[in-house]
């Protein structure tokens, strides 16, 4: 062992015996165990990197206009002239490239000229993206026909964003069959000399994949396409042309870096094995997390999506489109397109994030999880590669089944507040009103479906009108304040109004406020002192006024726990616990609005 190593186990194992996270007997070196989290996929995060090998993943593959990446923005609007002016406003305010949806909440094929109609097309590379009942051969013969029409070649960084693979997973397993489509968009993306094909992690990472599972799909779905390339007499080098990969970026900043990194490092591996050696390997283009976005504090997506492009920039995306913040809510207004363009901005020219080439190269801890995240993401791609390969288990279930382990853990961590959501499950804000933006239009299939917000639980319960419970605080503020907070800030998480006794004496005070302003629920906060001296009086006395149901803030102890009907504590399920809540309070006709 290092000395530094020693003298850092020892100081930080001081600071954790002092607050309780280290028994006193324990030694220096438990804190790497106390230290340590995972990622949903059980992957461990180190809380210090130690010296070792620290290979950079330097690719030299910066291909953005200033050096940077690219910024991609996304137009998805039905309505043919309101996306003509976005595209326009786009492209004229720094947009380097367009992503266009076809179909579904995007606009019509048929009204895709006047959808492009103010754009050069010859100069502004478009990514199409085809939707709900719009196959991706008829998205990308709209596109062509457009072209023929004004007499233009398309710009040769565009694609015509062709993903049969991704439609069957987010169709469930419905779809055209993988072969023929692919064929098909490679030859008209070839007459076109444009790329035909992206293999869309999105499409899994909506699904509850995590990191290293999104990569091993999009793996396994970048050697399904070049094998079908390659049996109709495609060249490696053509095929990897035709290739671009889309993955989503959190705002789990370090391991975001990480899977970035991992990803250039198992892109490179797979274009060699592919016999693709001295090739570049297919661009990546980063897309912020759609199921982080949040309808409520929407401005807190703010951050997550600056965080998010923060990972995605310094692990090294070739093209990176930023959610606009209002994005979950309806469609976008230009001053929020404005700022997620800004993000970017921001991030290359002030930052300078893109000036040096893989940055959190010989950080070891960013190195450390690189490598686990390529690991467990190799793993992942050999998994689904094997039998029936990508395309079978997208047909039969078995695929997004390899990922509802790690779906079901994010949403345990999120409704404990393990992984807390600032703004829905931690520091809601009381009262507050949804900001209003035009719907999209009814989707008509997986793609446009509303993707499963994370935040999905605790936002469907502040949709529901407002209802209040009654928080009987016992003792001094400084008695009571810790757990009257924490109880507060639930209730809040789901919508729930709180009505406060404040500082009590005596159990006659408590329901004495009571009586003043019922709740068909009551919660009691205070010390577990307290609890244990006159809890069962406050009980009594509250079920005589009225209390249909009294819960618990902290665990409850002794004879107590036959007493309330229900408790809140850190670690639980706060989820479930409002569920409860809320349906206790729906059995009294008067709770609802009651403030």
């Amino acid at each position: 062992m290092r000395p530094e190593q020693a003298i850092w186990e020892s100081q930080a194992a001081a600071v954790l015996r002092r607050a309780r996270r280290l028994p006193a007997d324990a030694p220096d070196e438990a804190v790497w165990a106390t230290l340590t989290r995972t990622t949903v996929e059980g992957i461990p995060v180190p809380p210090l990197g130690l010296p070792g090998p620290a290979p950079s993943v330097d690719d030299g593959r910066r291909n953005g206009p200033s050096g940077g990446w690219q910024i991609r923005a996304a137009v998805v609007d039905s309505d043919p002239d309101r996306a003509a002016d976005t595209a326009l406003a786009e492209w004229q305010d720094d947009s380097d490239s367009l992503w266009i949806r076809i179909g579904g909440a995007g606009v019509a094929p048929d009204d895709l000229t006047r959808a492009l109609h103010l754009l050069p097309l010859d100069a502004v590379p478009v990514v199409l993206e085809a939707s709900g009942a719009t196959s991706d051969i008829q998205a990308a013969r709209a596109f062509s026909a457009v072209l023929e029409r004004r007499g233009l070649r398309p710009a040769g960084a565009g694609s015509l964003g062709g993903d049969p693979l991704g439609r069957l997973v987010r169709r469930r397993g419905t779809g055209p069959e993988v072969e023929p489509a692919v064929r098909d968009l490679a030859a008209l993306a070839t007459d076109l000399g444009i790329g035909a094909l992206v293999v869309d992690g999105t499409a899994v990472h909506d699904a509850g994949a995590g990191d290293a599972g999104e990569l091993g799909y999009v793996l396994a779905g970048c050697v399904a396409y070049l094998r079908v390339l390659e049996s109709i007499g495609v060249t490696v080098s053509a095929a990897l042309a035709l290739l671009q990969v889309r993955l989503a970026a959190t705002d789990e900043e370090f391991s975001t870096i990480a899977k970035f990194r991992a990803a250039r490092l198992l892109l490179a591996r797979v274009t060699e094995l592919c016999g693709g050696q001295g090739e570049p390997a297919p661009p990546i283009h980063a897309v912020t997390s759609g199921p982080m976005m949040t309808r409520y504090d929407p401005w807190t997506n703010l951050l997550r999506t600056t965080v998010a492009a923060f990972g995605a920039g310094v692990g090294g995306a070739d093209v990176l489109t930023v959610q606009p913040f209002d994005a979950a809510l309806g469609i976008p207004d230009q001053r929020s397109r404005r700022w997620a363009r800004n993000i970017s901005s921001l991030l290359i020219a002030e930052s300078h994030v893109a000036d040096v080439r893989d940055p959190a190269g010989g950080a070891w801890a960013i190195e450390t999880l690189t490598d686990r995240i390529a690991d467990a993401a190799w793993a992942a791609f050999l998994e689904i590669d094997r039998g029936a390969g990508i395309a079978g288990r997208a047909q039969d279930g078995s695929l997004t089944a390899i990922f509802a382990p790690t779906a079901a853990e994010r949403t345990r961590r999120i409704n404990t507040r393990r992984q807390p959501i600032t703004g829905i499950s931690e520091f809601p804000l009381a009262g507050e009103q949804l900001l209003n933006r035009p719907p999209h239009r009814e989707p008509v299939d997986g793609r446009d479906h509303q993707t499963p917000s994370w935040a999905a639980g605790f936002e469907t319960l502040r949709d529901r009108p407002s209802a209040s419970v009654f928080v009987a605080t016992l003792g001094r503020l400084a008695d009571y304040n810790a757990r009257s907070g924490f109880v507060v800030n639930a209730f809040t998480a789901g919508g729930i109004g709180v009505i406060e006794a404040g500082p009590t004496r005596t159990a006659d005070e408590v329901i004495q406020r009571y009586r003043a302003r019922p709740s068909p629920v009551v919660c009691l906060a205070g010390p577990d002192a307290t609890y244990a001296d006159r809890g069962a009086e406050v009980i009594a006395g509250l079920r005589a006024a009225g209390a249909a149901r009294v819960v618990l803030a902290g665990r409850p102890a002794g004879d107590l726990a036959d007493l309330v009907d229900d408790h809140i504590a850190a670690d639980d399920d706060v989820l479930a616990f409002l569920l409860r809540t809320r349906q206790a309070l729906a059995t009294d006709p008067g709770s609802e609005n009651h403030r």
